[in-house]
């Protein structure tokens, strides 16, 4: 044979090899190397919603069990079992942060945020939060680190409360209105773009 043949794995396969792979805690995909075996026709939209072949996945905790299994290698997103990996397409990113839990104020103030699959992080140096804009109408779009390269976007309620939370910081010689959590300050704007009152 001159070339090798790869099949592309069902979603059914790589569920029961993810079973398999279970054990407490996450599965340390970031340790397996398999073989890479194509895309799989599998889809994340914007909103967190889950699609096999065009159609929403309806079980909750197979979506979890995906979400598991998940990992980014450079730009690509991939679902990896100890024994094959397949790309898969995500809009925007992985997770919606769907809700926060506020500890502490001011410089002592923590933001644990919750995603629409359960994972839970609190923002800080290892979990940061970053705000992009929109370059023609400068509508934010919050994020959040959940885990090694895997981002929920903050959805607008969370965003809104976030910001009734927000203070200004002086960052290398500019004024900035932002949020603090975990002993970290976030950008959100520039302070001289707030709308004045």
């Amino acid at each position: 044979m001159s070339a090798q043949h790869i099949v592309t794995p069902s979603a059914e396969s790589i569920a029961a090899a993810a079973r398999a792979a279970q054990g407490k805690g996450l599965p340390p995909v970031h340790t397996w190397n398999p073989p890479d075996c194509g895309d799989l026709d599998m889809r994340i939209a914007r909103d967190g919603t889950w699609f096999y072949q065009g159609t929403p996945i309806g079980r909750p905790a197979l979506v979890r069990l995906f979400s598991t299994i998940l990992r980014r290698d450079d730009d690509r997103y991939v679902l990896v079992t100890p024994v094959e990996k397949v790309g898969i397409t995500v809009e925007d990113v992985p997770f919606v942060a769907v809700d926060f839990d506020v500890v502490g104020n001011g410089v002592d103030q923590t933001l644990t945020f919750q995603t629409n699959l359960g994972d839970r992080a609190s923002a800080g140096p290892d979990h940061p939060i970053r705000v992009e804009r929109d370059p023609d109408t400068g509508e934010p779009a919050p994020y959040v680190l959940i885990r090694d390269r895997l981002e929920a976007r903050i959805d607008r309620k969370s965003f809104y409360r976030m910001v009734e939370l927000g203070t200004e910081d002086r960052i290398e010689g500019e004024d900035w209105f932002g949020v603090r959590s975990g002993g970290a300050f976030f950008r959100i704007i520039p302070s001289r773009d707030l709308p004045s009152d």
